[in-house]
């Protein structure tokens, strides 16, 4: 088992739903924390959601509103991607919300047991 700490930038350049970061089936994510900057003249609303795919079914963690020209923590603990789980943001104004998400990835390939 092997623990590599990394970061991942975000765009939401998209009305649609992005999703951000995917963990691998060998390994689980521990997400420390989400900032998004939106960088636009007037409030925005972000929602952020994770995937579940063990259990096939979607879950709104955050619904956050950034105030203009500000800089926001989308999360306040840890969060937990198992294998394969999605992370998802979404906003209804595209090229405005960008951001990072600092996490720690640890890959479970050669794990016995």
């Amino acid at each position: 088992m092997t623990i590599q700490y990394k970061n991942q930038g975000f765009n939401l350049n998209t009305t649609n739903t992005v999703s951000v970061l995917t963990a691998n089936s060998t390994s689980v994510v521990l997400i420390k924390q989400i900032q998004a900057s939106n960088g636009s003249a007037g409030a925005l609303a972000v929602i952020t959601q994770v995937t579940d795919t063990s259990a096939v079914a979607t879950y709104r963690i955050g619904n956050q509103s950034i105030a203009a020209a500000s800089t926001t923590d989308i999360i306040t603990q840890t969060l937990v991607l198992e294998s394969s789980d999605i992370l998802k943001m979404t906003c209804a104004t595209k090229d405005e919300i960008q951001g990072i998400v600092s996490y720690a990835l640890i890959n479970r390939e050669n794990q016995n047991g």
